[in-house]
């Protein structure tokens, strides 16, 4: 049980002070968030972890679907789906093209998130064929398959395209599918950052929580 004292907070402070003495002997603490509490954006059970540990625990427990998202114009959605990724437990997140990012949007998950770079589209499928990976095209495209209602394979990338083009073609000709997000409304497409976040919750039902696609 964690025990803290609590008394210099603010009612909206996020976290927990420091750990009242004695401290746990377990190398997975870090003394200084012990010393002086852990107001960072991680889930109670990693409360005064390491970084390193929170990393090495999780990599215990990542889940079969990577992510991809082209940048080949500075996409301000990166950081979301790096957030997204970290959230539902992506094994990686793969940036395509430019290596530069705005890491605002991840709020500070980078650091727990593996992400990996490739500078040329044939680079990134090299790597994905070499892991035997499905690749999972999400875009609004003509011929697209509802991902309301598509299977997705298990050992799979979901790849992104950027804001605007979406994907690019070189990618779109090596999907062993594209899916499309179902929408109801006048706009014609949704952020790639919100539409990382539907896809890999579509995976999460399907092949963490059992739940089929409907119709299948």
């Amino acid at each position: 049980m964690v025990r803290v004292r609590d008394e210099d907070s603010g009612p909206d402070e996020v976290g927990v002070g420091p750990w009242e003495r004695p401290w746990p002997d377990d190398p997975r603490y870090d003394p200084e968030l012990l010393e002086h509490g852990d107001r960072r954006n991680v889930v109670d059970p990693y409360r005064y972890w390491r970084r390193e540990a929170i990393v090495a625990d999780l990599d215990e427990r990542r889940h079969d679907f990577h992510v991809a998202i082209e940048n080949w114009r500075h996409d301000f959605n990166i950081g979301t789906v790096v957030r997204n990724a970290n959230a539902f437990g992506a094994k990686a997140v793969h940036i395509i093209g430019k290596r530069r990012w705005n890491r605002r949007g991840a709020m500070v998950t980078d650091r727990y998130q593996h992400v990996a770079h490739h500078s040329t589209v044939e680079a990134f499928l090299a790597w994905a064929k070499a892991e035997e990976l499905a690749v999972v095209g999400i875009d609004n495209l003509p011929g697209s398959v509802p991902i309301e209602t598509a299977p997705l394979p298990r050992k799979a990338v979901l790849v992104f395209g950027q804001e605007g083009p979406g994907l690019s073609g070189p990618v779109r000709e090596v999907c062993r599918t594209v899916c499309s997000i179902s929408q109801f409304g006048s706009t014609r497409s949704i952020n790639a950052g919100v539409a990382s976040g539907i896809a890999m919750h579509a995976w999460i039902r399907e092949h963490v929580f059992g739940q089929r696609p409907l119709g299948g």
